[in-house]
């Protein structure tokens, strides 16, 4: 049976939400994909150093998450919280442009996790409080779908700069790097301004009975999820190491942002879908298959021996994204109350940003230690466990919460 996207009576909120996340994602993706690059090629940064930045930016993100999701709900506010951090994150890609040290680019990379850590728990819990149970899978397939078509455009975006600031050949130039950062630009403002203009606040049926704002009320099923999801993150640094990776078997600057580009256009033409059929089927089942993949792609990466190869596996990367990622976040609203969602989203992106810097610190170490594919054999041993663990997980009945208006 065909899976069709119940676009008809989409709400606004779930519309300003992707627009948004589709114009700061064509702007980030325009940096951040070519940023190890610029860090290794330029600036001379070794693997170690780069995994160490990127874990702790990820990780400075997951210490404003949990508290910026309780914040929203002790507020039942969600809207502001998420302009702030999306204006967070564009004020601090200008600082880019006049990075001549690593010390800087840490510096930005980290202010942009600052936003991120502010908006993420409040936006995806608007996007839960904007839709009823029976469409949730579908918001946040539709949301990663923009968010990641965001994605590939600003990583074609990069691929015209290049080729049009140094002919597509070579390693990447600092030239060719500032010319990225001022394109960037545009995009990261006009996500403020849709945010701002298009959002409004979500009124929510009251629930039976008074709900305390804190994380005992997130429940034992909650957290043995989040317990399964943290022994996943330990091996998912970095995507700067599938760059790393790739550019250690030989692909040009153009070559790398190519497989970007495959990875985010089948990552977007998935979501959706996918995000549908999680609404038919138990969510973990396709996560779990999501994760099974993921374990399988991540030992190919660790073997591959020709670019050719990276090009597959990118596309295989996108499909697990597509299917698991946003699947993973509907299945929280599920186990919580809808009172405290933003709690829980918050404490979901903790776990997951917080064990980023020992993955990538790992990964890094690993790389330099060993060789480039022992990072991956690594997250594909600890995927094929945490993927055997959900599958035996019984989280019994599920949240279900009354239906929004907005």
């Amino acid at each position: 049976m065909a899976i069709k996207a119940p676009l008809k009576g989409l709400p606004r909120n779930l519309w300003a939400v992707s627009i948004t996340s589709f114009l700061m994602d064509v702007s980030s993706e325009m940096v951040l994909n070519v940023l190890p690059l610029f860090l290794a090629g330029v600036l001379g940064v070794r693997s170690t150093l780069i995994g160490l930045i990127e874990g702790v930016a990820e990780s400075t993100a997951s210490l404003l998450r949990v508290g910026s999701g309780w914040f929203s709900d002790r507020l039942r506010r969600r809207k502001w919280l998420a302009v702030a951090g999306y204006g967070i994150s564009a004020l601090s890609k200008p600082v880019l442009y006049f990075a001549s040290s690593w010390a800087a680019v840490a510096g930005a990379r980290w202010a942009d996790r600052v936003g991120k850590g502010i908006r993420t728990a409040p936006r995806d819990a608007l996007v839960a409080d904007s839709v009823d149970a029976g469409r949730r899978g579908f918001a946040f397939g539709f949301h990663r779908a923009a968010d990641t078509a965001g994605a590939m455009v600003g990583i074609l975006g990069a691929m015209l700069a290049v080729w049009f600031t140094q002919g597509g050949v070579g390693a990447l130039q600092a030239r060719t790097f500032q010319v990225i950062v001022l394109a960037s630009l545009v995009p990261a403002v006009f996500a403020v301004l849709v945010l701002a203009i298009g959002a409004r606040e979500t009124s929510r049926r009251a629930a039976k009975g008074a709900v305390r704002v804190g994380f005992r009320g997130l429940g034992r099923p909650f957290g043995v999820f989040l317990l399964i999801v943290g022994l996943f993150e330990l091996g998912n640094s970095a995507d700067a190491f599938l760059v790393l990776r790739a550019q250690s078997l030989g692909a040009s600057v153009l070559g790398i942002l190519g497989m970007l580009a495959v990875f985010n256009l089948v990552y977007s033409v998935v979501s959706t879908p996918a995000g549908v059929l999680s609404d038919r089927i138990p969510r973990k089942a396709l996560i779990v298959g999501g994760w099974l993949a993921y374990a399988a792609i991540y030992f190919g990466i660790g073997l591959a021996g020709q670019r050719w190869a990276m090009w597959l596996l990118y596309a295989a990367y996108g499909a697990y994204y597509g299917t698991a990622y946003g699947t993973a976040r509907a299945l929280v609203a599920d186990l919580v109350p809808a009172e405290l969602r933003g709690t829980a989203y918050g404490a979901y992106s903790t776990v997951v940003g917080a064990l980023d810097l020992p993955a990538s610190v790992i990964a890094g170490a690993l790389w330099d230690w060993f060789n480039p594919g022992a990072p991956f054999f690594l997250g594909a041993a600890l995927a094929l466990v945490a993927a055997l663990a959900l599958w035996a997980w019984r989280p019994g009945q599920a949240n279900r919460s009354p239906a929004v208006r907005q």
